[in-house]
């Protein structure tokens, strides 16, 4: 195994010794983590998984684990646009912060398959961009595209919270943030992941040996 590659302990219930296994072993799981800010290079690692895993086996649902404070909006949305793609359902589950892009990737799981930890925080907000970077036309053009950009992202939030176009266009003209039980409300999560509530069924393990 190459240096470097986390190894971590797991315990099948009913097992007396916990056993190490490698982040490899997650993805044999079907278990994808987004906990960093999205790079294209992140990006096109995550679609890659999803994609190279759902043509492997079309059957097994995946888990994307979420703590993500934001990141570039093209890449973002490659990666869902690659969930939708797929086969398999995926679900999504905030763990910390699911920020910006990263509360966009959260909606973007299967419907009524979106999660969010008990003290875990969301946030909205409109796509941004440093226009004092390039010459007038120039901004005049990348104006257009982020006006397009932010008509693309709303749409995708009215479509997949249930919330009104007109709505969601308000709420992105500025930083919201959420608890889980708001983000509930609003209809990007469909569930609190709590006691009592199964995400990740143990059979999963056992199958995946």
């Amino acid at each position: 195994m190459p240096i470097g590659v986390p190894k971590v302990p797991f315990r099948l219930p009913g097992d007396e010794d916990a056993t190490w296994i490698d982040v490899n072993r997650l993805y044999r799981a079907r278990l994808l983590f987004l906990t960093q800010e999205i790079t294209t290079e992140i990006s096109n690692y995550l679609i890659g998984l999803i994609v190279y895993l759902s043509i492997e086996d079309q059957t097994q649902d995946f888990y994307l684990f979420i703590n993500c404070p934001g990141g570039w909006v093209l890449p973002g949305i490659a990666i869902f646009d690659a969930m939708q793609l797929v086969l398999p359902d995926i679900y999504t589950i905030c763990m910390g912060i699911a920020a910006s892009m990263g509360s966009f990737i959260l909606v973007g799981g299967e419907i009524t398959k979106r999660f969010a930890f008990p003290h875990a925080r969301v946030m909205i907000h409109q796509p941004a961009s440093s226009f004092h970077e390039g010459s007038t036309g120039e901004c005049m053009m990348e104006a257009e595209e982020l006006l397009t950009l932010r008509e693309t992202l709303t749409k995708v939030y009215a479509q997949r919270t249930g919330q009104p176009f007109g709505v969601l266009t308000e709420d992105l003209e500025r930083d919201v943030f959420m608890s889980a039980r708001e983000a509930q409300a609003h209809g990007i999560i469909d569930l609190i992941a709590k006691e009592g509530v199964e995400i990740i069924k143990t059979e999963k393990w056992k199958e995946s040996k």
